[in-house]
């Protein structure tokens, strides 16, 4: 499965020209991604470089990114990330900066596995959006609906799912489905493409939220492997 990069031919995605643009448009038409598509200025590399080796994920904030010794051009990308974080704080949203080392691992014997690397959808109880963006690293990667299968809807892993619920597959086995996060879980049919969210492209994706009016957008973070360059994200 190759990875595209922004794929002119999904209908679910849609590319905006601005932020007021990207936080205005509603969900509607199936549509399910937004994305401001960016080239940034600046030297996120030395960003990076300057936080020094860590573990695991690492948020940061102004004061720690303000005190780094870079040139003008790490001065700028600093100056891009919190840009956008402040722009997103002044819309009632709660991002994040994370410089990220590596993620967990689902390391128990679950017939679906629930990190971050498994295709996956978001949800939340009320309307609620994410919204994200790789300053430097691997990006994130995104799967068309229409090539994504639940894994809950797989004979096999659904069986393996009622042995260890314990019960028949009933109302009781399909809440028990939602609080382990299961039905959340997809995996690429055999043709699927998958696509990149690219590095310094704003997106706000659909989650799964009862009475939403589109799908959910189904990502998940990119595969990484030791020695792979950390990862400068924002996400809300």
């Amino acid at each position: 499965m190759s990875l595209l990069h922004l794929p002119a031919d999904y209908g679910r995605l849609r590319c905006v020209t601005s932020f007021h643009e990207l936080i205005t448009t509603p969900w509607a038409n199936g549509v399910n991604a937004l994305c401001w598509p960016r080239t940034l200025p600046g030297d996120f590399a030395e960003v990076v470089a300057q936080l020094g080796s860590g573990e695991g994920i690492v948020a940061l904030d102004e004061a720690q990114l303000r005190a780094l010794n870079v040139t003008a051009a790490g001065r700028i990308a600093i100056d891009v990330m919190l840009a956008d974080l402040c722009l997103l704080q002044e819309h009632q949203l709660a991002p994040v900066l994370n410089c990220i080392h590596g993620y967990p691992r689902d390391e128990d014997s679950s017939p679906v596995p629930t990190d971050v690397f498994s295709f996956h959808a978001d949800s939340a109880p009320v309307p609620a959006d994410t919204w994200l963006c790789t300053y430097y690293g691997a990006p994130s990667e995104g799967l068309r609906n229409e090539e994504a299968l639940r894994r809950v809807e797989i004979t096999e892993t659904r069986a393996e799912l009622l042995k260890l619920f314990g019960g028949p597959d009933d109302a009781a086995f399909r809440e028990f489905l939602s609080e382990q996060c299961y039905d959340l879980h997809y995996t690429p049919k055999a043709w699927a493409q998958p696509f990149s969210f690219g590095v310094g492209n704003l997106w706000r994706i659909a989650l799964d939220w009862p009475g939403s009016p589109v799908p959910p957008c189904v990502h998940r973070a990119p595969l990484t492997l030791p020695g792979d360059s950390p990862r400068l994200l924002l996400i809300s």
